[in-house]
């Protein structure tokens, strides 16, 4: 962030237009209605968004959305034309052009190769796999066997 190069005022009103944003990241949100939040032009708040936070208020709002949509294909059964609509892009194909631009693969891909992981709390996340697997990878596991000529 370059807080440091917009004053202080103007950094609370972005940041108020940016929590708009959030709040309504799936809403058709147009640039003069965030830059009212932040009680400014929209050329003004454009050039001080972008300043602030290093990105464009179109280009936040879209990191967003490509977020949320990939939350939404690990976790949910959706299909990708609903998962499209729902983070709030308007077309499957503009929604699958800006996630293979931005993720390296196209939604459907990305559902396929991501794995759902296991949170537990105080425990780093792991892949969900059947105790059968474990229980049988443990069993096959060669034992080591003490050194007899070292353990006296």
């Amino acid at each position: 962030m370059n807080a440091v190069l917009v004053r202080d005022d103007i950094f609370r009103r972005l940041v108020r237009a940016r929590d708009f944003l959030h709040a309504h990241c799936t809403d058709c949100v147009r640039l003069d209605e965030v830059a009212r939040e932040a009680f400014m032009s929209p050329f003004h708040f454009h050039r001080a968004f972008r300043l602030a936070f290093n990105e464009t208020p179109h280009d936040y709002l879209t990191r967003l959305r490509i977020e949320r949509a990939k939350a939404l294909l690990r976790t949910d059964a959706l299909p990708v034309t609903q998962v499209c609509f729902e983070v709030g892009f308007s077309s499957l194909g503009s929604f699958s052009t800006k996630f293979t631009r931005e993720v390296g693969c196209a939604p459907s891909r990305y559902r396929n190769s991501v794995r759902t992981l296991l949170q537990m709390p105080g425990h780093h996340a792991c892949m969900d796999v059947p105790a059968c697997f474990v229980f049988f990878s443990r069993m096959n596991a060669p034992v080591a066997q003490p050194d007899l000529a070292t353990a006296f």
